[in-house]
C-alpha cells in the first residue's frame, strides 16, 4: 500500500462517514416475511414501535475488520468506532502490522482528520461534507447508520409507511433527498437508500445479521457504497467487538510538524 493509496483510504474515510463477522455473539436469525400481515392504518403508532427497537446508548464502541473499495482500488483495514450520543465520533483506522495510517474526529460543527502515514491534517466544519453529500445529511443521521437505528428525520406522518412483502417500507422526500428505508421481521432496519434527485449522489446502506448485547439488537455487519459523480466508494465493515455505555476516551492530537491541508 503506497502512500498516495494510503492518503485516499484517509479521505475515503472520511466522505463514508458523512454519508457516515463473525462475531463471538450469537446471531439473531431474522423470520420470513408473512405477506398475509394487514398493513396497520396506524402510522403512529407503527412509527413509534419501529422507534423503540432501537439501540439506546450513551457511548458506543464498535471494532470491525473492514474492506474499503476506492474506485475499484480494494485494501483491507481494521477501523474501531468510539461514539457519544449526540456529540462526536471517533474513528481510527488501521493497516499492514497494525499501525494505524488515519484518524478522524466528528462532531455536529466539525470534521477533524490526521493522516498519521504522510503527516497531514485536515479540519473542516460539518458543511464541508456537503460537497459530497446532500445537505440533509447531518450528525445524527450518521450516527444511527453506524448503530443501526432509524433515522430521527425519516419517521415522521409525513413519510409514507406501508408494508410490501410482509415488511415494513418507509419512504419520502426532504428537500432534495429522497429516502428509501426496508425494514426486516424484527422490525430493524434491513436497507436504507439515499438519494439527491438533483446531483445524483446516492447512499446505499445493507445491513446483513443482527446480534444481541445486553437485550439489544445490533449489526454484525454493515456494507455502505456511495456515489458522487466519478467517486464510488464501498466500505464493508464486520463487527468483532461491540460495547455500550462504558467509558471512552477520544484521544486526537496533532503534532505542530503535520501539515494543514484544503
Amino acid at each position: 500500500m503506497n502512500g498516495n493509496t494510503l492518503n485516499k483510504l484517509a479521505f475515503a474515510a472520511m466522505i463514508v462517514l458523512a454519508m457516515g463477522c463473525k462475531t463471538k455473539k450469537a446471531v439473531v436469525v431474522v423470520p420470513p416475511t408473512d405477506t398475509t400481515t394487514a398493513v396497520s392504518s396506524k402510522k403512529i403508532e407503527t412509527l413509534k414501535m419501529l422507534k423503540e427497537k432501537d439501540m439506546v446508548f450513551n457511548t458506543l464502541s464498535i471494532k470491525a475488520k473492514a474492506t474499503l473499495d476506492i474506485n475499484g482500488n480494494v485494501n483491507n483495514v481494521t477501523m474501531n468506532f468510539r461514539m457519544v450520543k449526540g456529540e462526536k465520533i471517533w474513528v481510527s483506522i488501521t493497516a499492514f502490522a497494525g499501525i494505524e495510517v488515519a484518524r478522524a474526529l466528528i462532531t455536529p460543527d466539525s470534521i477533524k482528520v490526521k493522516n498519521s502515514f504522510q503527516g497531514v491534517y485536515l479540519k473542516k466544519p460539518f458543511s464541508y461534507v456537503h460537497t459530497y453529500t446532500n445537505k440533509q445529511v447531518n450528525f445524527a443521521l450518521l450516527q444511527s447508520i453506524f448503530s443501526g437505528n432509524t433515522i430521527d428525520d425519516f419517521m415522521v406522518e409525513q413519510s409514507d409507511l406501508e408494508q410490501q412483502d410482509g415488511v415494513w417500507v418507509l419512504k419520502g422526500e426532504q428537500g432534495d433527498l429522497a429516502y428509501n428505508v426496508l425494514f426486516n421481521t424484527l422490525f430493524k432496519i434491513g436497507q436504507t437508500n439515499l438519494n439527491d434527485v438533483k446531483s445524483g449522489k446516492a447512499l446505499k446502506v445493507v445491513y446483513g445479521d443482527y446480534q444481541k448485547i445486553d437485550d439489544v439488537l445490533v449489526p454484525s455487519n454493515i456494507k455502505i457504497s456511495s456515489m458522487a459523480g466519478t467517486q464510488k466508494i464501498g466500505l464493508t465493515l464486520d463487527f468483532s467487538k461491540i460495547e455500550r455505555n462504558v467509558p471512552l476516551d477520544f484521544p486526537f492530537n496533532v503534532p505542530t510538524k503535520y501539515e494543514v491541508i484544503n
